[in-house]
């Protein structure tokens, strides 16, 4: 039997609304700058897709951070460039600011803004409840933005948020994942990286929407608030899903299951058990009790729930009480709209093995 189609409670009708050269990557003519404009300086790291190295633009004298390409199929190549260049000039979304041929490999290298860029784990360790508010909100502004404008990022994880510490300065990068939206599509269901798979790619239900992006978060959030990364450790994909029903419970996921008739594979009845959902105030301790408020938990709550179709959007989430403090300094919500430029920076230090999507 089929499970039931899903539509995104927001932005679902975006991409029906432009015309087809906004979204329709595969027609895409890339434009090409002039590769000496560019010099490597040092390797940043490398992932799955790509390489990744600080480099500099000579004509400018400027710092700026080059991804080569490793050869995957042009449209994925083409939807990252699309996507990119659709998102130029949003707040806080890498910027890129040219696409040449590698010389030697003629594989396509994209040429970033630069960010100064900390190592997370180091970073988080060391942030206030204030530091977790404030990016908090800043990384919901680029997911308000790039869902305004009909994309979902598809692979949120600590990993893929840039942050300048000293300047506060962050961005949200790797678009390799990244898709419009368009409701009714089925999706690949291999996207993300384990720890941050929604429950809807763990079960393999392809109508997902940016709320896929939310429950990311959301546990990106809960390693933040609990320092416990990653929140929900996993060893494979099935055992990830355990891993959540273990916490959000079982009965809750058999709900979730039947509300979208999805087919629950038989190689879950051994290893999903029976779970109680537990109390998120089970995971405080005297490390972390500082940074784990009651408005912290409300939000982790609506963030981290089995239907993607609960959960908060990037901008409901804006409008919640933990961020009082941050909206009211910057003279209210309209002022942190998502469309509208930031400062120019660049980051990247390659992508983790686990992210994949086969086609």
């Amino acid at each position: 039997s089929m499970p039931r189609v899903s539509r995104a409670r927001v932005y679902a009708d975006i991409n029906e609304k432009k015309s087809a050269e906004y979204w329709d990557y595969e027609t895409h003519i890339v434009n090409w700058s002039e590769q000496d404009d560019y010099q490597i300086t040092r390797k940043l790291g490398r992932g799955k897709y790509s390489e990744v190295f600080e480099g500099i633009n000579v004509v400018n004298n400027q710092k700026c951070v080059i991804k080569v390409l490793k050869p995957v199929k042009k449209k994925k190549i083409k939807r990252e460039i699309k996507i990119l260049e659709n998102l130029r000039g949003v707040t806080n979304i890498i910027s890129l600011q040219a696409v040449v041929k590698d010389p030697i490999s003629r594989t396509p290298a994209l040429i970033f803004e630069h960010v100064d860029n900390k190592e997370h784990k180091e970073l988080y360790a060391n942030f206030t409840d204030y530091d977790i508010r404030f990016y908090m909100f800043e990384i919901l502004r680029a997911l308000d933005a790039c869902h305004s404008m009909g994309i979902m990022h598809r692979d949120v994880k600590p990993h893929n948020i840039m942050i300048d510490h000293g300047q506060r300065k962050l961005r949200l990068i790797d678009w390799g994942l990244a898709e419009f939206y368009h409701p009714g599509q089925e999706y690949n269901v291999r996207v993300a990286s384990r720890y941050f798979k929604g429950p809807e790619l763990l079960l393999d239900y392809q109508y997902y929407d940016y709320s896929l992006d939310m429950w990311s978060l959301g546990c990106v959030f809960a390693s933040m608030i609990f320092r416990k990364e990653p929140f929900f450790h996993g060893h494979d994909n099935n055992d990830q899903l355990v891993r959540i029903a273990k916490v959000l419970g079982t009965d809750e996921l058999f709900a979730y299951i039947s509300k979208y008739e999805m087919d629950l594979d038989e190689r879950f009845t051994d290893i999903l058990g029976q779970h109680a959902r537990k109390r998120w105030e089970r995971f405080i301790h005297g490390e972390n009790q500082s940074f784990v408020s009651s408005q912290a938990i409300d939000l982790l709550d609506k963030l981290l729930k089995y239907d993607h179709q609960a959960r908060l959007t990037a901008k409901e989430a804006m409008e919640h009480p933990y961020f009082g403090q941050i909206v009211r300094e910057r003279g209210g919500l309209d002022r942190c709209a998502g469309v509208s430029s930031g400062s120019p920076v660049v980051g990247g230090n390659g992508e983790q093995e686990q992210a994949e999507e086969k086609a």
